[in-house]
């Protein structure tokens, strides 16, 4: 019994979808991810024919029965699959024959949708984009920040000398534009403190964001919640989660012109990949706006620093988010069209923190 239940939480972890059907055509097994993707429960599932449960099932059905014939693993690549309840599904299909405890002739069927490879693929891109992006910034600070120092420094000499107030002005220029850039990289590098980390109520951060940014834009710009009470808390550093999020919201709200709808959304997912990394539980939290969107050639670099489709921005905000909540082993996304533009906020619920 020991191994049945240790080969059912196996099966129950794995983010491909498994289903085992019978000699019958009936469904006898599903784990958790094939209900996420037929959208019912094993038990709901369980006992029902494959006619029942794809609607298109002639070509699944004809491969359910090669199978049974045979001993060889079979692979199909993109079979679309029609459910009676759910979405429409584009998937890969592997057939294996297997034998039940009684010894029964049974096939065992691996479904994973195209788009779940592609979206790890999205996400290694921006994870390696986000790396390659602060290690580039690292160096162009190190090489700006030290003749600024030489700079500041030949400054504030020359004023000692200077007799005339007037010219002194001059040097005051070059002082404070010196001290601007070297404030300028060192919001390009980010906090430089090591985390604080402890339990935080995603939800908490969420309302004193919304708070602040309401106090900055006025009474146009309309929040709504829509807040999933069974989140845990976030292993994490508060301080730095309230300044990601509201770096991402303060970007929706200048994109609505401080003037339109921004909705606040949190949910579990479980079983989850964060580019190649795969976490028991992951906290989904989205920044959801009704502005115009963000253009196609901006949104592939919306993470860049210096990047911004604001005139009157800096192109930092998001960057800076990005590295923050990487610092927690998280990823940021972004949707975009006319309409309605998602931030996607992925945070594992367990793991290691960057220091």
């Amino acid at each position: 019994m020991q191994s049945e239940a240790a080969a059912a939480w196996l099966l129950d972890s794995m983010g491909t979808a498994v289903l085992v059907f019978d000699a019958r055509l009936r469904l006898s097994y599903l784990n958790h991810a094939g209900e996420v993707l037929l959208a019912h429960s094993a038990r709901h599932a369980c006992g029902r024919s494959v006619h029942e449960l794809v609607t298109n099932a002639e070509v699944l059905a004809s491969q359910l029965v090669d199978t049974l014939g045979s001993e060889q693993v079979v692979a199909h690549r993109g079979c679309l699959l029609e459910l009676p309840d759910a979405p429409d599904l584009r998937v890969n299909c592997n057939f294996t024959p297997v034998t039940d405890e009684h010894g029964e002739a049974c096939v065992l069927v691996e479904l994973r949708k195209i788009d779940y490879q592609l979206r790890i693929e999205q996400e290694e891109h921006l994870i390696t984009q986000q790396q390659a992006t602060h290690e580039l910034v690292r160096g162009l600070a190190h090489e700006i920040k030290n003749p600024l120092g030489g700079l500041r420094g030949a400054a504030q000499l020359l004023e000692r000398e200077i007799k005339d107030d007037a010219l002194r002005e001059y040097t005051q220029i070059i002082i404070g534009e010196a001290d601007r850039l070297s404030a300028l990289m060192d919001s390009m590098l980010g906090p430089n403190k090591l985390p604080n980390i402890q339990a935080v109520n995603i939800h908490e951060v969420l309302e004193r964001v919304s708070e602040l940014v309401k106090a900055e834009a006025g009474e146009q710009l309309q929040f709504h919640q829509d807040y999933d009470p069974s989140l845990p808390d976030i292993q994490a550093d508060p301080d730095l989660l309230v300044q990601a999020v509201l770096n991402i919201v303060r970007n929706a709200a200048q994109a609505l012109g401080n003037a339109g709808d921004i909705t606040l959304r949190t949910r579990i997912q479980r079983n989850f990949n964060i580019g190649a990394s795969r976490h028991r539980l992951v906290a989904r939290i989205q920044i959801i706006d009704n502005g115009p969107g963000i253009d196609e050639a901006l949104r592939k670099q919306v993470f860049y620093p210096m990047i911004t489709g604001c005139s009157e921005g800096t192109g930092l905000g998001l960057s800076i988010a990005q590295a923050l909540i990487s610092r927690h082993q998280g990823l940021v996304e972004c949707t975009s069209e006319p309409g309605e533009t998602v931030f996607t906020i992925l945070l594992p619920l367990e793991g290691k923190h960057e220091s």
